[in-house]
């Protein structure tokens, strides 16, 4: 594989960062985004974390065709991305945000870790 080099903003444009991370982490999650948005970059995180009540509409009939779509999208927003970090209490790592990880990590995007940033402090 070549080796890739992470785009880098423009001088004087934000940083784009994308999140990834369990669905479960939702308070995490708005941590994170509010943080890494007062720091002056652009965040992108995941669009919703439950599937909202809509009348006459059966999820479970969607279900399946519903999560490739996401997943889709979430792989499009890693590629948006310059760099992508991983909301990761205590260290959690799940098997869709491993892919994301890898998928990130093949475009030669920098990945950084909540749990991480943690533990340095």
């Amino acid at each position: 594989m070549e080796d890739q080099q992470a785009p880098q903003p423009a001088e004087g444009e934000a940083k784009v960062i994308t999140l990834c991370g369990s669905i479960t982490f939702e308070a995490e999650f708005a941590e994170v985004n509010q943080r890494l948005t007062m720091e002056g970059c652009v965040v992108i995180s995941l669009g919703m974390f439950s599937l909202p009540d809509l009348p006459d509409y059966d999820w479970t009939v969607d279900s399946a065709d519903l999560k490739g779509r996401l997943g889709a999208v979430h792989l499009q927003k890693i590629r948006m991305a310059d760099e992508v970090y991983i909301v990761d209490p205590g260290g959690y790592v799940g098997e869709s945000t491993r892919r994301e990880i890898a998928y990130a990590e093949s475009l030669g995007k920098p990945v950084r870790y909540l749990s991480r940033e943690r533990t340095a402090r």
